[in-house]
């Protein structure tokens, strides 16, 4: 064989050892890949006022304590779980259960969102509440069936209801919002309650407390974490008790108390699985809250952000609970140093 030709042969079996070495590496390079991509934890920033503070209180504790980014996404619950799903959110702290309880164990089932643990505790929720000084005033006012009566239609009426009860349901986009719109069909109080609904939490709130400091009549939608219903003393209307038949079919009968479960998209147990062990931990519950609503009624002019300072700054006792103690450690030093986390929304 020609000199030339066994050079030729041993050139091209040397490229070809090369190429299956790269080959094998770009393989084991691709093998030992983290499946997660998630750079920036992203919390879901529901529209409403306890879950705002908790993502607060969270994003710091994330971003201080374990150097994590953090972001937030605002929205409603139905829109904000198809994100969870999606793995555009990666953390809700509060799914209410059983508002979304379809959406949500379909979701459980596809192995879209796992859930970690609680927060709040169990909660009331109705949409027919009405302030106790209206009770005091017509103490036979104590069911939802009396809102038939004409004399008590005409009590909420407005010039806008024509002549029906005003009931200020959900904010649109809540899950609450169809439940409260089939209970009044279930109940047969169509002709009787004209629904209004809020563009969103703050609106709902406002209307509430502008009745109740004038001592107008109010009825509408609560829950036992919302703001008011913590501050203000409130009734509801007698219904017939929860029952898995009634609320499968009619829903004309009270809501169950909810549960409301913490959930995180499945990427974050890899990605961050320190953040996780923390939220596992969480421990922030309604008796803690009612003090943040309290404080923050007390302060008109202070921020979601400021009461999250508030708290984060008066109750290391609590919170170093949930996190490791090298965590603890660097939370109170960005604190004394009164840093703020890059991922809150600015107020």
């Amino acid at each position: 064989m020609p000199t030339q030709c066994r050079v030729l042969i041993l050139l091209l079996a040397v490229i070809a050892i090369c190429g299956c070495v790269a080959a094998e590496q770009s393989v084991s390079d691709e093998t030992v890949a983290p499946s997660s991509s998630i750079e920036t934890i992203v919390f879901s920033d529901l529209n409403w006022s306890s879950a705002q503070i908790q993502n607060r209180i969270a994003q710091y504790i994330v971003e201080k304590g374990y150097g994590y980014p953090t972001d937030v996404v605002f929205g409603a619950t139905l829109p904000l779980l198809q994100g969870l799903r999606r793995g555009d959110v990666h953390v809700n702290l509060e799914i209410w259960l059983p508002n979304i309880v379809e959406a949500w164990y379909e979701a459980l089932e596809n192995g879209e969102v796992v859930e970690i643990g609680t927060s709040l505790g169990r909660d009331w929720q109705s949409a027919f509440v009405i302030p106790a000084y209206l009770q005091e005033q017509y103490p036979e006012l104590d069911s939802v069936e009396d809102l038939k009566e004409e004399r008590f239609k005409a009590l909420f009426a407005t010039p806008e209801t024509g002549g029906k009860a005003r009931l200020v349901s959900c904010v649109i986009g809540w899950a609450c919002e169809e439940v409260n719109a089939i209970q009044v069909e279930g109940y047969g109080l169509e002709d009787h309650v004209h629904i209004m609904t809020p563009g969103d939490g703050a609106a709902l709130n406002a209307d509430l407390y502008g009745a109740y400091e004038k001592g107008e009549p109010w009825l509408g939608y609560q829950w036992g974490t919302n703001d008011p219903a913590l501050l203000l003393d409130l009734v509801q209307l007698e219904e017939p008790a929860y029952s898995e038949e009634c609320w499968s079919t009619t829903k004309a009968c009270a809501y169950e108390d909810s549960t409301i479960v913490i959930a995180v998209h499945p990427d974050l147990l890899e990605a961050a699985p320190d953040v996780v062990e923390m939220l596992r931990a969480w421990g922030f519950r309604i008796d803690i809250y009612r003090e943040v609503a309290a404080w923050q009624n007390e302060n008109s002019d202070a921020s979601t952000n400021d009461a999250a300072l508030w708290w984060l700054n008066g109750n290391a006792d609590i919170w170093r609970g949930w996190v490791t103690e090298e965590a603890a450690d660097a939370i109170e030093a960005a604190l004394a140093a009164n840093e703020i986390p890059d991922g809150w929304p600015i107020e």
